[in-house]
């Protein structure tokens, strides 16, 4: 089993595992760790005990969900090890996970190949300027296809990928690999768990291939290196050591991507790729500083270095029962011992790290230190989020860059199933957003809704189940009200004339009213025109307010009226029976009936949408997008990628996020924001007239 050992930063390696949902990941992380010692079991995804896939929501569906750290020591080397989902919905959790790595791993499935998982991952990664490789998974099932699968490496991700070590056999034949450096053959035992093997001699029938592959690499390499290319050319046999110190040059500048065969099921070619993780992937010193700011919003580089100041940023927050809130950081630089107290700029409050530690799945292993750029997880802090800088009890006031996560595209209603529900639902959801920046809920006054917004359907229902798993709190889903708006197209005038007597004093009001349409956006506008006293000035407030009140219930179908102008031109009043809220109700009648006179129409919420598809959709996108009532305003290529810009009703956007994945494979996303306000069609104003009266009929 793995000690608990600290390790000096050079002896570190931070790599995140992604790529396509279904494509492994989970499986090779599990399998390594295995391998390196790191546990007494092989795990495996589809019988729910894999290492980094442990919580329900994971094994009722199979699949990851969260980013997970875990750790293998190898080559007298930590390696953190963070495991991220696959799948669009949790893609906040691979921005988490991305976010404190030096390296990725990108895993491709030898028979499903590059998929639109996997390209999204390459390109996260290029974003990030990080160091890449590529591992072509499952080589043992069958109709495995490793040369295939790497055309579409080569194709699909960068013709720079280069294979490092390549198969011998696919599939259920697949039974040993040869390192190209060297030109040696790992022959696997049979019967292995940890991926034992025996070196000796390549197949001879693949020589040729052998020779290809390896002259190929070799070319590569010395391209990168103007003193080794010229070595090469002259024919000079050049050492393994060598040219492993020139890739690794090279996958720091992206220059080669060096590929790997592996079967975590039968662990074949994981001790490769384990020894290349680490001979091939940076420490963090190697990496580029860390840009932090201070007080002064001056910016202050960190480097991976236990002498310099402290700085941690916290990317991931959980919560366990009987535990509480479990924080995990990555140490940018400086040197942390358990119990120590540091300081928390976000929230300006000082935090005691006891019972620090280093994560492993779901365990938790206690160390007396970490040194700069090593991965840590430390429970129950009290002021600390997910994004927040942990640093010096000093007045540095150091800030490290935050998580840039991406924005919900999917909204949703809940509602709680009973008052008991109600009452414990606030307090629930505020805790999944913790652990969930890219989730959150809040309830909408206008609409009265609790509305709760995500990456997608199954990122939404995955905390409606955590709600009632964890905190026992059970809700229902329905599809959000629209905001719609009532306002008026022509000038028209009204009285309103208040009278009542009920034997003591009465009530007495009257005024005359006129209503002007406004511009779209501009509101509502008083205006007293009285002259002459026939209204007295203490009134003429009521009237203001008895038209917007009334306007704020609105008159065709419950809805707010908007951008109109409201003038009181004449009226009377009664020296005793005349009160402001007499006024009042006089202003409301008189706007209610010119209103009607008024050609009051509905408006709908209008969003600007834009979506970014592969061309090959584009057209189906453009068509979805007119069947929505949407108009396109324009677009622009950007690559092999189409931006349509399009203004499009909000009530035609309900789980678009996810119509949009279907058509267009899981490659479109989009984002929208609120345009404005426009009239809805005849037939749908109709059917809004229609509920309102339903309603008002059933309150009556």
């Amino acid at each position: 089993m793995a000690s608990t050992k600290s390790f000096p930063t050079n002896r570190i390696r931070n790599v995140t595992l992604l790529g396509h949902g279904g494509s492994g990941k989970t499986a090779l992380l599990d399998a390594m760790c295995h391998a390196a010692g790191a546990t007494s079991r092989l795990g495996d995804p589809a019988e729910g005990n894999a290492l980094t896939m442990f919580r329900p929501e994971e094994k009722s569906r199979g699949i990851s969900i969260y980013c997970t750290p875990a750790r293998m020591e190898w080559m007298n080397t930590k390696v953190n090890l963070i495991d991220t989902p696959g799948y669009l919905d949790f893609l906040g959790e691979v921005h988490s996970g991305l976010r404190v790595a030096d390296a990725g791993l990108i895993v491709v499935g030898a028979t499903a190949g590059v998929e639109v998982g996997t390209d999204r991952a390459w390109t996260m990664c290029a974003e990030r300027e990080l160091s890449r490789a590529i591992v072509i998974s499952m080589m043992d099932k069958e109709n495995a296809d490793f040369n295939g699968v790497l055309g579409q490496v080569k194709s699909g991700l960068s013709e720079n990928a280069y294979p490092v070590e390549i198969p011998i056999g696919d599939g259920e034949e697949f039974r040993g690999s040869v390192n190209l450096l060297t030109g040696k053959a790992s022959i696997y035992k049979e019967g292995t768990r940890t991926g034992e093997f025996a070196e000796g001699d390549a197949p001879a029938d693949m020589a040729d291939e052998i020779e290809t592959a390896r002259t190929e690499l070799l070319e590569a390499i010395a391209a990168t290196d103007d003193d080794l290319l010229a070595r090469y050319l002259e024919g000079e046999e050049i050492p393994a050591e060598q040219l492993l110190e020139a890739l690794k040059k090279a996958v720091a500048s992206s220059e080669i991507f060096p590929v790997f065969c592996a079967s975590a099921k039968t662990t074949f070619g994981l001790r490769p790729l384990m020894d290349r993780i680490v001979e091939i992937f940076p420490n963090p010193a190697e990496v580029g500083s860390e840009v932090a700011k201070n007080a002064k919003d001056e910016e202050v580089e960190l480097r991976a270095n236990d002498e310099g100041p402290i700085g941690a940023l916290v990317f991931k927050t959980t919560s366990e029962p009987h535990v509480g809130e479990l924080s995990y950081f990555r140490l940018y630089s400086g040197h942390i011992k358990s119990g120590a107290e540091v300081y928390n700029p976000n929230q300006e409050e000082t935090e005691k790290l006891a019972h620090l530690s280093v994560p492993m799945g779901k365990d938790r292993h206690e160390v007396e230190e970490i040194h700069a750029g090593d991965i840590a997880v430390v429970a129950r802090l009290k002021h600390t989020h997910t994004g927040d800088t942990l640093t010096e009890m000093s007045p540095n006031d150091l800030r490290l860059g935050a998580i840039v996560l991406p924005e919900p595209d999917t909204t949703v209603a809940i509602v709680a199933k009973s008052r008991a529900d109600e009452d414990k639902m606030g307090a629930a959801l505020g805790r999944i957003k913790e652990e969930d920046p890219t989730f959150s809920a809040a309830y909408d006054s206008e609409l009265q809704q609790t509305l709760a917004r995500g990456l997608g359907e199954l990122h939404i229902e995955v905390q409606i189940e955590k709600l009632a798993s964890r905190y026992n709190v059970n809700v229902e889903t329905a599809a959000p009200r629209i905001a719609y708006r009532e306002t008026i197209r022509k000038e028209a005038k009204a009285q309103g004339r208040y009278k009542k007597q009920t034997g003591g004093r009465g009530q007495f009001g009257d005024c005359h009213v006129r209503i002007k349409p406004r511009a779209r956006g501009e509101g509502y506008q008083f205006t007293d025109s009285i002259v002459g006293g026939v209204i007295p000035g203490k009134f003429i407030p009521a009237v203001d307010k008895g038209i917007f009140e009334a306007a704020a219930r609105g008159v065709v179908a419950g809805y707010p009226l908007v951008d109109f102008e409201a003038e009181c031109f004449d009226g009377s009043y009664h020296a005793v029976d005349s009160s402001e809220n007499a006024f009042k109700v006089a202003g409301s009648m008189a706007f209610q009936k010119a209103t009607l006179e008024a050609a009051p129409v509905i408006l709908e919420p209008v969003m600007k949408v834009t979506v970014t598809t592969p061309t090959d959709y584009t057209g189906d996108v453009m068509g979805d997008i007119t069947q929505r009532r949407g108009r396109v305003l324009g677009m622009d290529s950007e690559g092999n990628r189409t931006v349509v810009q399009a203004l499009v009703p909000q009530a035609e956007l309900y789980r678009y996020a996810s119509n949009l994945r279907s058509m267009t494979q899981g490659r479109g996303h989009h984002s929208q924001s609120f345009h404005g306000y426009e009239e809805v069609p005849a037939i749908a104003a109709e059917r809004l007239i229609a509920e309102a009266e339903q309603k008002k009929a059933e309150k009556e």
